[in-house]
């Protein structure tokens, strides 16, 4: 990217640190926004440290609308419309990277899963009221438990994950001790331990008092065999 004229489609902080790096090379760098700001889409310091760059520039309200190439494959100029003004300009372009979001791919879980508009699995307490039916009585959803009982969902797949990666390698360590948890909790309900109301999730038993043995006793036990 050495002297060419990058552009960066995306208003996140993926967008605004692939312009940061790239402007390192680049002869100009232009960060193409849908917004009319940044501010509600990217961190303070990623806007302080654009703001700063001298080849760095941001257009606000402009989609891209199409581009042209060379013979040789490569790009030559994009279309930039403007949805303030509905107005669109070709401006030269060398080089166009799109950091405007992620899709889950969620698709393969069907309806097995409760997901957002958007296919973002939703756990905890972003779960409807209505999946509470598939837990036993008294155990609501586990955080990132999805809405399938025992099935936990980390990362960006999640619906409210702030699509980081250590946000991601964090919530994947956290769901180890709940999921622990869950077999824990899964294993003090057994068949055996199932009466009239099966499906509850058992109470707490309260420790039994320590139970005194009379000294005959004490020596029957102790006597050899």
């Amino acid at each position: 990217m050495r002297g060419r004229r990058v552009f960066v489609a995306g208003g996140g902080n993926s967008a605004g640190q692939a312009a940061l790096h790239l402007a390192k090379w680049a002869r100009q760098v232009t960060i193409l926004v849908r917004a009319p700001s940044l501010v509600a889409s990217m961190s303070d310091y990623l806007i302080r440290q654009i703001g700063a760059a001298p080849n760095i520039d941001v257009r606000y309200h402009v989609q891209v609308a199409g581009g042209t190439g060379t013979s040789t494959g490569h790009l030559h100029s994009l279309v930039l419309h403007d949805t303030a003004s509905g107005q669109q300009r070709t401006v030269p372009a060398d080089a166009l990277f799109v950091l405007i979001g992620a899709q889950p791919r969620t698709q393969w879980l069907g309806q097995a899963a409760a997901r957002d508009r958007w296919g973002f699995l939703l756990t905890g307490p972003d779960l409807p009221a209505s999946a509470h039916a598939r837990w036993p009585a008294g155990r609501p959803p586990l955080p990132l438990e999805t809405s399938l009982p025992g099935v936990f969902a980390a990362g960006d797949v999640r619906r409210g994950s702030v699509k980081r990666v250590a946000s991601a390698v964090g919530e994947g360590a956290a769901t180890i001790p709940l999921v622990h948890r869950y077999l824990g909790q899964a294993a003090a309900i057994t068949p055996s331990r199932r009466g009239p109301g099966a499906g509850s999730w058992p109470a707490p038993q309260k420790p039994r008092a320590p139970q005194t043995l009379r000294p005959a006793e004490r020596g029957a036990q102790l006597a050899p065999c």
